[in-house]
């Protein structure tokens, strides 16, 4: 088990597919306020805890997916955060790109900061327990948010976002996508 291989598979998948919404829609997701992102992560994390608990989709898109729309919104969170939500709509697919890089590299440093104090519990976390963290962390950030922005004692809406990343890339290398490239 390589975590920084399998970490850069799944991002590199998620990544790809990001890359070619951009090209295909532009940034149109400029438009959306944070609390609208954090709604999309929220509706993402939802639908994948029903999956799991009621086993069966009908509309076809599975949790797999999910988890890699939750990483996704995550990143256009953390770019939203960084450009603000007034600006330029329309941001080049390089400028993308950079942006989407910088994002993960500066989660992936959190990540391993904190695998070396946990010592990678989260291989041993039921991917459904990483559901619940992903929807935990969404509460937290919808207060947050409520409370424009502010916090007291707490990690602020970025910190929440970069957990919320790192649990859906574990989930997804719980989940077998790290091993299929």
């Amino acid at each position: 088990m390589n975590t920084t291989q399998e970490y850069n598979t799944v991002i590199q998948h998620c990544q790809d597919l990001f890359i070619k919404k951009t090209k295909d829609y532009g940034t149109a997701w400029r438009i959306l306020r944070l609390p609208s992102i954090t709604d999309q992560i929220y509706i993402k994390a939802q639908r994948i805890r029903t999956l799991e608990i009621k086993k069966v989709s009908k509309v076809g898109e599975g949790i797999l997916e999910e988890y890699i729309g939750i990483i996704n919104y995550c990143i256009i969170g953390m770019i939203q955060l960084e450009l603000g939500e007034e600006g330029e709509e329309n941001l080049d697919p390089n400028f993308v790109n950079e942006k989407y890089n910088e994002k993960v590299t500066e989660t992936r440093d959190l990540m391993f900061a904190k695998n070396h104090d946990y010592g990678e519990a989260w291989r041993d976390m039921r991917i459904s327990s990483l559901t619940d963290l992903i929807l935990m962390k969404i509460h937290r950030v919808k207060q947050i948010e409520d409370n424009d922005g502010e916090t007291i004692a707490s990690e602020g809406i970025r910190a929440n976002y970069q957990d919320m990343l790192n649990y859906a890339v574990f989930a997804l290398i719980k989940m077998g996508l790290a091993n299929t490239k």
